[in-house]
């Protein structure tokens, strides 16, 4: 079977020549690479994947004692009140504002000054801003969690223990490297006819930088902020071995002292679950279009 062609004229403006528009095929659909197989595969894979996270949503909307009578079932009547359980019992709402508060804060930080260095690196000339970029991208050589012993003494010395600053500081730092790789590569993209029209206008770097090469930036920003955001709220280390009062924990390890508060509210725990996970999948559904244009930027000619 084969597809149609439509080919179709069009007669110049001004002229009396007719020129032919290029044949547009109908019926035809792209195919994932690999064909058959690897689309079976890539929808199993999707399914493997989202199967547990369906069966926690619809646990967390069931009472305890249907949940222990029918493990797999769905919630009939629905009920909300796991999660005004989980919300109210115990230190979780805590755990949640210092999660939010540490990785805001750190991501926050991380990105203006990775913004700042990125563009200074991408527009210097001399030899330094050289060195500067290879000092700063060797940090990516190096896993931060390797360094958790340096870094616990460093606070210790610093009196940054059992700190959210610290901890915030501490993320900001270790997202550096990876955010410069990212924006530099950007900003180098740019044209500097941009900046010289500007300064023609009479705006000053600052402005410069601020009104014109940072929005076009936007979607390098938002891929550098997902990427950082998403560690952050699941790190498990460094919250537990540089914080020490429960009042101060972050939500992975708020977690575990909020499992054994309700080792057998099985309903609780699962909507607890649905909380914690709930800031990340409303991140990267408002942020998908901004993802996909920073890592594919550069890949068309």
């Amino acid at each position: 079977m084969t597809s149609a062609v439509v080919t179709s004229e069009t007669t110049a403006p001004g002229t009396g020549t007719r020129r032919r528009r290029p044949p547009r095929r109908r019926g035809t659909r792209q195919r994932p690479v690999g064909g058959g197989p690897a689309g079976v595969f890539l929808w199993g894979y999707a399914a493997f994947a989202i199967v547990p996270l369906l069966l926690m949503l619809l646990s967390s909307f069931r009472s305890n004692a249907d949940l222990i009578t029918d493990p797999v079932g769905l919630p009939t009547p629905p009920t909300f009140d796991s999660y005004r359980e989980a919300w109210t019992t115990g230190s979780f709402a805590t755990y949640f504002g210092n999660s939010l508060l540490v990785t805001v804060g750190a991501v926050a930080l991380s990105t203006a000054v990775s913004t700042l260095a990125a563009y200074a690196l991408a527009r210097g000339r001399s030899r330094i801003f050289r060195w500067l970029e290879s000092l700063f991208l060797s940090g990516l050589m190096l896993p931060i969690h390797l360094a958790i012993l340096p870094v616990f003494y460093l606070f210790d010395s610093m009196g940054l223990i059992d700190s959210r600053l610290g901890l915030a500081l501490m993320y900001a730092a270790s997202g550096v490297p990876f955010s410069i790789f990212v924006l530099t590569t950007f900003f180098r993209q740019l044209p500097e006819e941009l900046e010289e029209a500007a300064a023609l206008d009479g705006a000053s770097p600052w402005q410069t930088f601020w009104r014109i090469m940072v929005p076009l930036v936007r979607p390098a920003l938002a891929t550098v902020a997902i990427f950082r955001f998403v560690p952050i709220w699941n790190d498990f280390l460094f919250p537990l071995v540089l914080l020490r009062r429960q009042e101060k924990y972050t939500l992975p390890v708020g977690l575990t002292t909020f499992f054994g508060e309700n080792a057998t509210n099985f309903s609780a725990v699962f909507a607890g679950l649905v909380i914690t996970t709930l800031p990340l999948i409303v991140l990267f559904l408002l942020a998908t279009k901004q993802i996909v244009a920073g890592l594919t930027a550069g890949m068309a000619k």
